[in-house]
């Protein structure tokens, strides 16, 4: 038998004990307990996915193809990946060596970061940003440096506060854009800077292009594809938002060929292969899905500009995204932070909304909005909203 000092004994790591819970996640929590909500919160596509894409995975099933691939991913779909990252982000892979498959870009994000950093190493990001990039950072015994970007800018990061945060100790540049979740995006002259602080400073570039389909202005080439950068830069994306392929769980990763080899290393003994299943119908996406992928596109576009509009009208302030699924309204003009005006319209009104410190201290005064609903319930919710401000200037 065990003596009492073992019963109040933590098995827990401090480094885990120490993460706080997603934001996200705990808000969900609350939302999944009510009825008749109307959810502009869920980052997720709202389509299925396409029929052609489904008939893949069951197909690839009924063959039997259910064995383990390569730990890089099954050559014929890296080599697709490969034809689609040229033809699509102007930058171009050898399959065999600078592609890998990996379990949604989540895994790969996971995966890169354990492969190149050290204990103690720094690595720069923009925030608002994703919920998982200062955990996942901080689980490789690595130092997340958060820079601030702001509406003003229309949240694109500006190099001189990458310069007032850039140390010895700097390691890495984490980049997303399209944003998640402000839905900002980069001109090419902002990636020409970008790239040109990369280059002075030395750093290894991620850059998260999960949204990159999603873009609404002129699509311009991957950050890879400037000089100097191909070789210091590694790019993710997947099949989730622009296929619509959220529970297939395939992502991929583009980029030098010993840092993908160093990925491979991490994937091999953590994950072994993504499913081989997932990866048929991910390569009958790439090579057939284009058309639905614009389909899907264009439907956000015109519940971009819906929302926009109604958001700006009833006085929150809301810059036009660039790319992604997200608005990222300032709701200051309501007199409340962004926590509380998210608890209350969802209790008042029933409509779920992020509160924009979910994705780092910079989201105060903000909450998130995807547009990843239909638009009949992105109306409703927008008159819901309009609403509760008016209710509050009343009460």
């Amino acid at each position: 038998m065990s003596d009492s000092k073992s019963c109040h004994k933590s098995w827990v790591a401090r480094h885990i004990a120490g993460l706080p819970r997603s934001g996200i996640r705990d808000f969900f929590e609350l939302v999944n307990t009510m009825d008749e909500v109307i959810s502009l919160g869920i980052g997720e596509p709202d389509f299925t996915t396409p029929w052609h894409i489904r008939e893949a995975a069951i197909y690839a099933l009924n063959r039997g193809y259910t064995s383990y691939t390569s730990n890089l991913g099954d050559l014929r779909l890296r080599k697709a990946i490969c034809t689609y990252a040229k033809e699509n982000f102007g930058v171009s892979y050898r399959p065999e060596q600078e592609c890998i498959v990996t379990v949604g870009v989540s895994e790969g994000l996971d995966i890169l970061l354990r492969a190149v950093l050290n204990p103690g190493d720094e690595v720069l990001y923009h925030e608002p940003c994703y919920v998982s990039y200062a955990p996942t950072i901080r689980m490789t015994h690595a130092v997340p440096v958060p820079v601030r970007t702001e509406a003003k800018n229309d949240f694109v990061i500006d190099v001189a506060d990458l310069e007032a945060k850039v140390t010895p100790r700097t390691r890495v540049l984490l980049l997303n854009y399209p944003n998640n979740p402000t839905g900002a995006g980069l001109d090419w002259e902002a990636k020409k800077s970008l790239a040109a602080f990369a280059c002075q400073h030395d750093l290894l570039v991620i850059s998260d292009e999960i949204y990159e389909e999603l873009n609404y202005d002129v699509r311009t080439p991957s950050l890879a594809s400037l000089p100097g950068m191909h070789e210091r830069t590694v790019l993710l994306n997947g099949m989730s938002k622009a296929f619509a392929m959220t529970g297939f769980r395939i992502g991929y990763a583009c980029g030098p060929a010993a840092i993908i080899e160093a990925m491979m290393k991490v994937h091999q003994y953590s994950m072994l292969c993504a499913s081989s299943i997932a990866q048929a119908a991910a390569l009958e996406a790439l090579q057939n899905g284009a058309r639905e992928r614009e389909e899907m596109r264009c439907e956000y576009e015109q519940r971009r500009n819906v929302m926009v509009k109604r958001l700006n009208d009833m006085g929150l302030t809301c810059f036009m995204p660039r790319g992604a699924f997200y608005a990222f309204p300032s709701i200051v003009s309501s007199g409340l932070d962004s926590t509380k005006f998210a608890q209350r319209l969802l209790q008042e009104k029933h409509v779920a909304v992020i509160p924009g410190p979910a994705f780092g201290d910079s989201g105060e005064g903000h909450v998130r909005c995807a547009y990843a609903t239909a638009l009949e319930d992105i109306e409703e919710a927008m008159a819901r909203i309009k609403e509760f401000l008016q209710e509050l200037k009343s009460a």
